[in-house]
């Protein structure tokens, strides 16, 4: 690994005691971890669950995950040529923008790229996300997947619950002990931004629209002192 090119000290932003421990701590890390691994990724997530991060970072125990301040991952690397920890590695703090996280690893970036391409999990939508297709709850008794199987395979709705569906929107009534609907209802509309109610009726029905995902964007290769831009490779 070459050598960094300075110790310096880098003042961080302004926080209080603990959240500055925490950003001096996150910084020495990253540090750490740059001269101790071969390549530096930078990725992005998408609808981001902690339970699959945790998944991801078992199953590549031997490398690094940090999903931090990004300013402060972003220092630890180097903003400018003259503060850089390691040569040229300013230029992958470019992308450390947005929802993004580091990944310091020995493994070749070809088989890094192979695994998270190939990586996904599917989950609930939470509130503030678009919907990714319509999802209509037919007429007549409801039941526990809302149309998604044959009436012969699912149960209906609990009569407990009707209460509940007609207060996250739904225009169901009680008769004979059932929950019905005197016309189709519609949950939500492909595209359209989910609200509380939406995303609650659809975790009821059983209906996944989350995908977590993991995409790499660029990675800085000690090596060579480069960095390479995902998308370029792909194009």
């Amino acid at each position: 690994m070459p050598k960094s090119k300075r110790a310096k000290v880098v003042h961080l932003s302004k926080t209080d005691k603990k959240g500055k421990e925490l950003s001096q701590k996150l910084f020495a890390n990253v540090r750490e971890a740059a001269d101790n691994f071969q390549h530096i990724f930078v990725f992005s997530v998408e609808n981001m669950r902690n339970t699959y991060l945790k998944e991801v970072r078992a199953e590549v125990s031997d490398s690094r995950i940090f999903f931090g301040k990004t300013k402060v991952m972003a220092k630890a690397l180097g903003l400018t040529p003259a503060d850089e920890h390691l040569t040229n590695l300013s230029s992958l703090s470019a992308y450390l923008a947005g929802n993004v996280g580091l990944f310091f690893t020995n493994r070749e970036p070809k088989d890094v790229l192979e695994y998270f391409s190939s990586y996904s999990q599917t989950d609930f939508a939470r509130a503030g996300t678009p919907a990714t297709r319509t999802f209509t709850v037919p007429a007549g008794v409801v039941y526990s997947r809302g149309g998604e199987l044959p009436v012969e395979d699912d149960m209906p709705l609990p009569h407990s619950l009707e209460v509940t569906v007609r207060k996250w929107g739904m225009p169901t009534k009680l008769v004979k002990g059932k929950v019905v609907l005197d016309g189709d209802y519609t949950v939500c509309t492909e595209g359209e931004t989910l609200n509380s109610h939406q995303t609650a009726l659809l975790k009821l029905f059983g209906v996944a629209m989350a995908d977590f995902r993991i995409d790499m964007k660029a990675y800085y290769s000690a090596a060579t002192e480069t960095v390479t831009e995902v998308g370029a490779m792909e194009e």
